[in-house]
């Protein structure tokens, strides 16, 4: 009845009136908010968007290598998604002589098309509300370490349960805080290949100068193209494999649009946390961001000054480089905008009034003194998990003498098989690796961990290296030149040992042995009882987000974002970041040529580039005498919608989403309508740059465009 009586809660709220363009929902429960998209411009029906008994919009919607979004653009299995999400790969294809990062690349057939090891894409095939059997024999008697094994085993059973075809996979997902639970299954396939790129200078136009910021002028796409077996069907990388027949792709709208028009974006979210307890969120402004930021900023410049010295180094570290960056300027912004917002000081209003509806209902009026408790001594682990992430583990050796830690302990997985990962991952990091920028890095971050890590919690076999080698220096001085892990030869011959043989060399390696020491005294130290206090945390959310849904019973409470399929949506809208400052909703190439700047890496665009705008060559991708290039609008997004559609009310394909700006990072814990925008590069600039910069028409023909 309890659990009844929840979800006809969350019905409710889920059909209520939204009162600003925020939201992330789920696409099986869309028809709750259909009468608001209608409204606000939608054309479509429930069954348009999402259906289990027909082709809908969510067959044409892929996840791209576990952490981006891509759609289908053709019945050839064509994908579009952005630049920056299939950087990874056009990168492992680039060398110095066929530079593909700087120069762009465009598979003239499909025999040119590379094949891309290790990336997947998944289409989610049905998502099921598998509550009741998920909670079945769970009672509020239980500990938390009791319900959670029950659900762990009622999970496990579901699962057994689902059909196995080849090709599939199934998870469930909490949402609310372990409220709800929900069956996702997933069709999987593994050979994608690289159809084109262009050239960094559109892709990655504006670098991190431009990134999370507003105008904006770059053409952050790429395309991929799924292959399957004769079947049909997925199947592993083979020459004879077929492009995929999909059960639909996304139509292409040349009709543009204007500032206010509806739009809607289909995606895989990351992770939001828009319902957090105020000193969570005083913990990420004054402490969690600041330090983040500073650790961040000091691999920038090492890897900055290295990349811009050597063409082979910038090449290595192009991919690095921008994951470094993105999540180091975001964080910026996040700050920026909770302090705003006041986000803290809401956080604690909201508290306190609750906490006088709670009073004197037992399932509720303990929840806030609890939060305050454990989350006292969280932050204090929770600092120094940042440091071992951002500090520790971002020492590139480190990270990568970890993944031996398998060969000198008990392992479940085959040695041989290990082995066999270990020769790839070993070709992988020498590829991509210089040797000098990581010794100036783990200089740098070891002395700011030692610096800023409490005493208590640093490892006492650090500390003892340090001391005994008199400086920071010094001990990566001698790390980097004992250690067998900066030499590939080196790998190679331990693979090449025996069992017995290589577990001596790997416990005798200095560097290994430092790593291995300092994880199983932080494990034990920090990791064990942060997980312990975030397992009670979690708990108190569950209630107190119920508790929340009954205190505001005219809320909207949409599920924060796990990494599952989404949608969101709203209007082209510009907006006021400052006091007499209005930006508006679209750029045009006129701003690319205004910041052009052959002396800027970031900012020199192809001669060919130049040679159109100077001819006005725009063909049929033109607006208004020019060439639009990207627009923003109020879908809330986040990590993980990069590469999503950006829809108008028909369905079609309009803008592809690339970022958010810059004052609006502060979505993922509270979105704020008037400046949150999301920003998607316009697909007829996609088709300009395919058409007219790459010489690559011939992609066009396969495209479904609206008429």
């Amino acid at each position: 009845m309890k659990q009844r009586i929840i979800w006809n809660l969350l019905l409710l709220l889920c059909a209520a009136p939204a009162k600003a363009d925020e939201g992330m929902w789920l696409p099986s429960l869309i028809g709750a908010r259909m009468a608001d998209m209608q409204a606000k411009g939608l054309k479509l029906s429930a069954d348009d968007i999402y259906s289990i008994n027909r082709a809908c919009l969510k067959d044409a919607i892929v996840q791209f290598d576990g952490g981006c979004t891509a759609e289908l653009i053709s019945d050839k299995g064509l994908l579009l998604t952005n630049h920056h999400c299939g950087l990874d790969y056009i990168q492992a294809h680039s060398t110095e002589t066929h530079d593909y990062l700087k120069n762009g690349f465009w598979a003239a057939n499909p025999g040119e098309e590379l094949p891309c090891k290790g990336l997947r894409v998944r289409f989610l095939m049905h998502m099921t509300d598998v509550t009741a059997q998920a909670l079945k024999g769970v009672t509020a008697r239980m500990t938390g370490t009791e319900r959670t094994v029950r659900i762990n085993k009622n999970k496990a059973a579901i699962l057994k349960a689902e059909t196995k075809e080849p090709g599939t996979q199934a998870s469930i997902e909490s949402l609310y805080y372990g409220n709800r639970f929900y069956l996702f299954v997933y069709r999987v396939f593994d050979d994608v290949r690289l159809v084109g790129a262009p050239p960094s200078a559109i892709g990655k136009f504006g670098g991190d100068t431009d990134n999370w910021i507003w105008p904006r002028h770059t053409g952050d796409f790429s395309l991929f193209r799924i292959y399957a077996g004769k079947d049909n069907q997925p199947a592993e990388y083979a020459p004879g494999n077929v492009a995929y027949r999909p059960k639909t792709s996304l139509r292409i709208s040349l009709k543009g649009f204007r500032e206010n028009d509806f739009t809607f974006i289909y995606g895989v979210p990351g992770r939001t946390s828009e319902y957090l307890y105020s000193e969570a969120v005083r913990y990420i402004v004054e402490s969690g961001n600041p330090a983040k930021i500073r650790l961040r900023d000091i691999r920038l410049r090492i890897m900055k000054a290295g990349m811009e010295n050597d063409v082979a180094t910038r090449i290595k570290y192009t991919a690095k480089q921008a994951a470094v960056a993105n999540a180091w300027k975001k964080w910026q912004g996040e700050l920026k905008g909770l302090t705003r917002l006041k986000t803290v000081e809401k956080k604690q209003a909201l508290e306190t009034q609750f906490a006088a509806w709670a009073a004197g209902k037992p399932e509720y009026d303990t929840l806030l003194p609890r939060f305050a408790e454990y989350y006292s001594n969280w932050k204090v682990y929770a600092a120094v998990r940042d440091y071992q992430t951002e500090a520790f583990n971002a020492i590139e050796i480190i990270r990568y003498a970890a993944a031996f830690a398998p060969l000198a302990g008990k392992s479940d997985t085959p040695d041989t098989t290990l082995i066999r990962r270990l020769r790839t991952h070993t070709a992988d990091f020498f590829k991509d690796y210089a040797p000098a920028i990581d010794r100036q890095t783990c200089e740098a971050l070891l002395t700011e961990y030692l610096r800023h890590v409490p005493a208590a919690f640093i490892p006492p076999a650090l500390n003892d290296a340090h001391r005994h080698s008199g400086s920071v220096a010094a001990l990566c001085d001698t790390l980097y030149a004992r250690t067998l892990f900066t030499s590939r030869e080196a790998v190679e011959q331990l693979l090449r040992q025996t069992k017995s043989e290589r577990t001596r060399t790997l416990l005798h390696d200095p560097l290994f042995a430092l790593y291995r020491q300092c994880d199983n005294f932080y494990k034990e130290a920090v990791e064990e009882p942060y997980r312990a206090l975030q397992a009670r945390i979690d708990a108190l959310y569950r209630d107190y987000l119920r508790g929340l849904m009954a205190f505001q019973p005219h809320r909207d409470f949409y599920p924060d974002a796990n990494a599952t399929l989404r949608i969101a949506y709203g209007k082209v809208a510009g907006y006021t970041p400052v006091n007499a400052v209005y930006y508006l909703p679209q750029s045009t190439i006129e701003g690319i040529m205004e910041k052009d700047n052959p002396d800027i890496y970031d900012y020199n665009i192809p001669q060919r580039l130049r040679d159109i705008v100077a001819a006005r060559d725009y063909g049929r991708w033109a607006g208004h005498g020019t060439v639009p290039v990207a627009f923003i609008a109020t879908n809330h997004t986040t990590g993980g919608n990069s590469g999503s559609p950006v829809l108008n009310g028909n369905g079609e394909l309009i803008g592809l989403n690339f970022d958010r700006t810059w004052e609006s990072t502060m979505s993922d814990v509270e979105y704020d309508p008037a400046i949150c925008r999301n920003i998607a590069v316009d697909i007829r600039y996609v088709l300009f740059v395919i058409d007219k910069v790459a010489g690559a028409d011939y992609l066009l023909h396969e495209m479904n465009f609206a008429l």
